[in-house]
């Protein structure tokens, strides 16, 4: 998300409290005590972030569950331990923990196939449906593109989750099955169908009784409905023109199973310890076996090794890949299984370290990956006894540098453009109904000499329609800060009639579920009266 999002997925971040480093030797000189509150005001003001929550946990015992800054900015509420958050993809750990709780339970197997539990599943190819198994849903390599037909779900839709599963059936794969790595949404929905189908009750009720309640994640939800019962819940942030400013909440309750749960520092350090001690909550007590606690932390499916730039050399991995709801790498010698999340307003990073017992987790009210990232490697050096590294420095340099880029980018996309040109046809006759075979339909209307264009199951999903070029539009969301505005094109048949519409965002950095570039929409025909 150097899109926003695939930069929470794809890196990772750490902060907590004040700790003091490892004793040393008598004879050796004395560091000075580790300044976590400094590193993280420090990260909030460079990037613009209101509020943080962080949990670390080491060797079975919690180091830090607390806050720093704002629920809200505005308000001076502040954020601490209880704070919720929502986590967004770090809920795919929940929903592969409880898969291991069915394979345990002898309800299913991971290399069963999908058509056995669930019988009307359906992909594009006749082939891959047949082949999907359970393993394949949570490993990112069935062939559907980067967020393929998350427009189904973000920003909140009308569809049902039966419905968003149905339409799998229509949506194209990129690739060819289990040839390539492709981050996906979609099939961890299927993995909560599943849950839901074997126990017998709702993927959030399955939560709260078999992890939640067991693991005394006391104050922690499955809906943004159950955290209307909580005072201390953030507020989300996102970015209009550049400033990270409080927007309403996104629902998403047809995606539980890929992005359901909201919790606090609290809560998340309990749950890294059942992690972290592979399924055991006490004494004798555990939630899955030692193998499938293996199973989750063994990898799947290979991931691309980029090279960061110098300044992060340090942090290029040896290895990675997708475990079972986990990105699994190295950093410092050792295993990191990490995870990220990002919904709108909020980004996360759970990150484990079996080696060395310790536990990770950084929760923010904004949408910044690089944030995440600065924070992480400092709290991961701190922890693993690595000489330490202005990560923050480093990491908000590249960032501007980035951003500039980006923006001189678009810049030079409008300044090249044929101004002089114009639509081929007159603004009424672009008007009327569209649809997509997975999404559905669309609607383009005229309001005040304006084409507008609507998301016909996506209320929020509606805005202006500029000429760019040619028969192509911008449209600018009248929500701003989606931060996904697109470009619109429409194509022509031999007869001058519109033909086809193909979307894409204007912005590289536009979150990749903003997946515009998968739709192609064609003309409703009218029937003839009679």
């Amino acid at each position: 998300m150097n899109r926003i999002a695939a930069a929470v997925l794809i890196a990772f971040s750490a902060t907590g409290a004040v700790f003091a480093q490892e004793a040393a030797p008598a004879s050796a000189i004395q560091a000075p005590a580790y300044n976590l509150k400094a590193d993280v005001e420090r990260v909030m003001k460079e990037f613009d972030v209101p509020g943080i929550a962080i949990a670390v946990v080491k060797d079975g015992k919690v180091l830090a569950a607390e806050g720093f800054g704002v629920r809200k900015r505005g308000e001076p509420a502040p954020v601490d331990g209880k704070t919720i958050f929502e986590i967004a993809s770090n809920s795919k750990a929940f929903t592969a923990a409880a898969l291991a709780m069915l394979v345990d339970q002898g309800k299913l197997a991971w290399d069963d196939p999908v058509i056995k539990h669930l019988p009307d599943f359906r992909m594009y190819d006749a082939y891959v449906t047949a082949e999907m198994t359970i393993r394949d849903l949570l490993v990112h390599r069935s062939g559907l593109g980067l967020g393929a037909g998350d427009l189904m779900w973000w920003p909140t839709t009308n569809f049902s989750t039966d419905e968003i599963i149905h339409n799998l059936r229509y949506i194209k794969p990129a690739t060819s099955f289990r040839s390539a790595y492709a981050y996906d949404n979609l099939l961890y929905i299927v993995a909560g169908k599943i849950i839901a189908a074997k126990s017998g009750k709702s993927w959030g009720e399955t939560m709260h009784e078999w992890i939640l309640k067991p693991v005394g994640m006391a104050n922690t939800t499955t809906s943004l409905d159950e955290n209307k019962q909580f005072a201390n819940v953030s507020a989300p942030h996102s970015k209009i023109n550049g400033k990270a400013v409080p927007v309403k909440p996104m629902p998403v309750a047809n995606a539980v199973g890929a992005v359901g749960i909201n919790t606090n520092a609290e809560d998340i350090a309990r749950w890294m310890q059942v992690l972290l001690d592979n399924g055991k909550i006490g004494g004798d007590k555990r939630l899955w076996s030692d193998k499938q606690a293996r199973e989750m932390w063994t990898a799947q499916t290979p991931m691309t090794i980029s090279t960061p730039r110098p300044p992060l050399a340090a942090t290029r991995p040896n290895f990675y890949a997708y475990g079972l709801g986990f990105q699994l790498r190295d950093y410092q010698g050792k295993l990191v299984a990490m995870h990220g999340g990002a919904l709108q307003g909020f980004y996360t990073r759970v990150l484990l370290v079996p080696e060395a017992k310790l536990g990770i987790a950084i929760f923010t009210n904004a949408e910044s990956g690089p944030s995440l990232n600065a924070l992480q490697y400092r709290l991961l050096d701190q922890h693993l006894g690595a000489a330490p590294t202005d990560w923050i420095g480093r990491i908000a340099d590249i960032d501007r540098e980035n951003q500039a880029k980006e923006a001189a980018r678009v810049k030079g996309e409008a300044a090249s453009r044929a101004a002089a040109s114009k639509p081929s046809l007159p603004l009424a006759s672009y008007e009327g109904e569209y649809e997509d075979v997975w999404y559905g339909k669309a609607n383009i209307k005229r309001v005040n000499n304006k084409l507008v264009l609507s998301f016909a199951k996506t209320p929020d999903l509606t805005g202006e329609m500029e000429h760019f070029q040619h028969d192509t539009f911008i449209v600018r969301w009248k929500e701003r800060n989606f931060n996904a505005d697109a470009y619109v094109t429409f194509s022509l048949d031999h007869d001058g009639s519109i033909e086809r519409v193909r979307m894409k965002p204007v912005s590289t950095e536009t979150d990749f579920s903003y997946d515009f570039q998968d739709l192609l929409f064609v003309p409703v025909k009218k029937e003839k009266k009679s």
